[in-house]
């Protein structure tokens, strides 16, 4: 099967919008009524926004896209999906640039040549521990990089300007074909074999990385990820497993 010819999965409804504030708010609007998963494109976002609330230009021609799902569980379980997601986006990137130019950044970005080409953000609601819905969000560089970013550490870059012009409904329906086949493997046989694949793409492993939080910053070797996908470090005090920070090189 070429680049051009994929399949939409079996079992997933896609609603493809002009213009919305942004795909994961949609789908915060949609869960209470969700009958089966959903992948919401925008072809223009009026408040695009990234992990922590930072903003995020998606650009026209890039892609914006939600997943929004009821995967059931604690809220540990719905978070191994950024997994399952960069996995997919790096699979969808791969059909148009060589894959030794691309690698999965801990927790949930996607590099071209060193450049943040996708990002991914998890958003979700629940009650007494368990999780009503998820919704995952996908920013892709297809045809250009936000001009507003400035002094990045990985400086945003776009697919079209390393590779071929792809379209955003086009990437959707690869992506989409992607994620559904690690939904099936998470299903049938656990996180262990997402966790396999992800590291195996993963920049920078084995080397001296920074882990920066909110109250200070870690510095080791990037040993692997554990179980529940914390990022663990081998540093001077010992091994440190971590569940949430911002990784600089």
């Amino acid at each position: 099967m070429s680049a051009d010819d994929a399949p939409w999965p079996e079992g997933y409804r896609r609603i493809v919008l002009d213009t919305v504030d942004s795909t994961n708010a949609e789908a915060a609007r949609l869960a209470p009524d969700l009958e089966r998963p959903t992948w919401i494109m925008a072809k223009r976002q009026t408040a695009a926004r990234g992990r922590r609330g930072r903003s995020w230009d998606t650009g026209e021609g890039n892609l914006a896209a939600t997943l929004v799902m009821r995967p059931g569980g604690v809220a540990h379980w719905a978070a191994l999906r950024t997994f399952l997601a960069a996995n997919a986006l790096f699979e969808a990137l791969a059909l148009y640039v060589d894959r030794t130019r691309l690698s999965v950044k801990w927790p949930n970005d996607v590099l071209l040549d060193n450049g943040k080409v996708a990002g991914i953000l998890l958003e979700s609601a629940g009650t007494a521990g368990q999780v009503d819905w998820l919704a995952i969000g996908f920013g892709v560089n297809l045809k250009s990089a936000p001009w507003n970013v400035r002094d990045a550490a990985f400086p945003p870059v776009a697919l079209a300007d390393l590779g071929p012009e792809v379209e955003p409904e086009a990437f959707l329906d690869r992506l989409a074909d992607f994620y559904a086949t690690e939904e099936g493997i998470l299903e049938r046989l656990g996180f262990e074999p997402i966790r396999e694949s992800w590291l195996k793409r993963a920049a920078r492993l084995g080397e001296v990385i920074t882990a920066r939080t909110g109250s200070g910053e870690t510095v080791g070797r990037f040993e692997t990820i554990d179980e529940h996908g914390q990022l663990i470090l081998d540093t001077a005090e010992g091994r440190r497993a971590i569940a949430a920070a911002d990784v600089f090189f």
